[in-house]
């Protein structure tokens, strides 16, 4: 990234999930406490923790479904399974308390924030995306957090993108968004006139997008080196 590029760029933007928080991680942690809590051990095997994980579609599958599909094929306790809406219930409990971050996360965004200040902007439910970042005391390491239920829009849609702009008083070319996801986040960002960095995690670049981010990482530790 050359220096004139950087010039005007007084705020970093970072989605939470897989660029942040180790949603992969995460969320097979979270699968193995629901599987420990509801099957008995005997029924617990690789190929079931991997058939949720595939079901789970990377986070993309509505809860509401996901548990729905659940309960038609987990081999559950002979008592039966649970209503869905104590999965649901579970989920919004437990997940949380399984929030990881990406190795060395705390200390990349401190030095970033040694230069610009900071945003965060992700989609998902108010009180499970406030509780990750509460859970991982991450909250005072940005300027702004939003989340897009709470937002009542959500990414790739630009307007998420301005409002975060405009909370921190600045203009979009002079914010600059780092996220996971081609199309919900560098697309998006673009989109509202960001520049973008995108880290390679689970979602394959799309060959017909037409929004090119300054760079492509796979680790988030790479960002320092080129913000700084």
């Amino acid at each position: 990234m050359s220096r004139t590029s950087m010039d005007a760029v007084e705020v970093i933007l970072f989605d939470l999930d897989n660029t942040l928080l180790d949603r992969t991680r995460t969320f097979g942690r979270f699968v193995e406490h629901l599987l420990h809590t509801y099957l008995d051990e005997s029924e617990i095997t690789p190929a079931i923790y991997e058939r949720i994980i595939h079901l789970d579609e990377d986070g993309y599958k509505d809860k509401r479904e996901l548990f729905h599909q659940l309960l038609a094929e987990l081999p559950w306790r002979k008592g039966g399974p649970p209503e869905h809406a104590e999965l649901m219930a579970f989920y919004q409990r437990e997940y949380v308390n399984q929030a990881v971050l990406f190795e060395q996360a705390l200390d990349v965004v401190t030095a970033i924030r040694s230069k610009f200040r900071t945003g965060l902007i992700t989609n998902g439910q108010t009180a499970i995306q406030h509780g990750k970042v509460d859970r991982l005391g991450l909250r005072p390491y940005f300027d702004a957090v939003i989340v897009s239920e709470e937002a009542g829009v959500k990414k790739p849609d630009p307007a998420i993108f301005a409002m975060a702009a405009e909370q921190l008083q600045v203009k979009a070319e002079q914010c600059l968004y780092v996220g996971d996801h081609p199309v919900n986040d560098i697309a998006g960002a673009s989109r509202a006139g960001m520049r973008t960095i995108w880290i390679e995690v689970n979602q394959p670049w799309r060959a017909d997008l037409d929004a090119e981010p300054l760079h492509r990482i796979k680790r988030l530790q790479e960002l320092p080196s080129l913000l700084l």
